[in-house]
């Protein structure tokens, strides 16, 4: 069984099983539902980044990237860094940062999002 943000990744498919894992994984969706965490999760799955560094990427007030970074912490999908007077910002691991990015991808409707998914 492996683990990702507290929630078990298992082949049982029994329907409590997957009652429970669904509970469990839904405020996780929703944190990434919003369109601005969704775009600092993309940009923590390039790379770690500070506030700063956020905020000159999506043009964001410092204020508004903190707001939308704290639901994202709170879940367990990002990690937070001291480095001298700035935080460092990171995707909590691999396992996130890969559907994050494969969304990103289909929702760009590339060449490559249409064939990682089926066909429309």
């Amino acid at each position: 069984m492996d683990t990702m943000i507290g929630v078990a990744l298992q082949r049982d498919s029994a329907p409590e099983r997957l009652v429970e894992r669904a509970r469990a994984l839904a405020p996780v969706l929703r944190a990434l539902g919003d369109p601005t965490r969704l775009q600092l999760a993309l940009l923590l799955a390039e790379a770690p980044h500070t506030v700063r560094e956020l905020t000159d990427a999506t043009g964001l007030s410092q204020t508004l990237v903190s707001h939308h970074l704290a639901p994202l912490r709170d879940h367990g999908l990002v990690t937070v860094t001291p480095r001298g007077r700035s935080n460092v910002y990171t995707l909590c691991c691999e396992s996130v940062a890969a559907p994050v990015q494969l969304l990103a991808t289909l929702a760009a409707s590339s060449p490559e999002g249409e064939a990682a998914c089926c066909s429309r």
